[in-house]
């Protein structure tokens, strides 16, 4: 059971990692951090799978070339903004609903169904993040929290249940709109620091589906 615990606190701190990473632009603290050898040690250990090796070797390109780029932490701020806080025919907007809405407009059915869950689990969106409820940096930061909830469970029956809504909402709420969201990451991120770290989270997402269908 400690083994099982503890392997969620790996996968939810992954996707808090991933949160943080979208929620806003990085500061010269954050760069340094990644710059630092902690970072290079935790993505080390995440390039031992296999599955994520690639995309833990282009992220770590992508940071290697960041501690060589002039003004970086202002570029890649300038890279925040184009990506994420643009428009969706210049940048690659990190809601749901405009990839999956009817719509084409913020707070579409995707924004409501998270709204559900949030209030189905008892799950508080974080106040200082003001955003709809789809913006992928809550969608990520709901998901470490919905893995936290099946360490919590006592009974085994409640606890499966919540990993399977994990699963479903794997499933249903971010695969079903990361892979063309990043394929816009790629095309419209020129420098790639952005576009590297959704492709990891991609890979992550695919490597979490499998182990919750116990495929690994």
């Amino acid at each position: 059971m400690q083994e099982f615990i503890a392997f969620n606190e790996q996968r939810a701190e992954i996707y808090w990692w991933m949160s943080s990473l979208i929620a806003r632009e990085l500061t010269q603290q954050d760069l340094d951090n990644y710059f630092g050898g902690e970072m290079y040690t935790f993505l080390s250990g995440l390039g031992m799978t296999d599955e994520l090796k690639a995309p833990v070797d282009g992220f770590r390109d992508a940071i290697t070339r960041l501690q060589n780029r002039e003004d970086a932490q202002l570029e890649l701020a300038a890279d925040f903004c184009g990506l994420f806080l643009s428009t969706p025919k210049s940048g690659a907007l990190p809601y749901a609903s405009i990839y999956l809405g009817k719509s084409g407009l913020l707070n579409d059915k995707p924004a409501q169904d998270m709204n559900a869950l949030f209030n189905q689990y008892e799950i508080a969106q974080r106040k200082e993040f003001n955003e709809p409820a789809d913006h992928l940096a809550i969608q990520l930061d709901f998901l470490g929290n919905l893995i936290i909830l099946a360490n919590q469970q006592q009974d085994d029956e409640l606890r499966e249940e919540v990993m399977q809504a994990q699963l479903k909402f794997i499933d249903e709420m971010l695969m079903s709109w990361l892979p063309q969201f990043l394929k816009d990451c790629q095309a419209r991120d020129k420098f790639g620091f952005y576009a590297a770290a959704v492709n990891l989270l991609v890979a992550f997402c695919q490597l979490d589906q499998a182990f919750l269908k116990g495929e690994e």
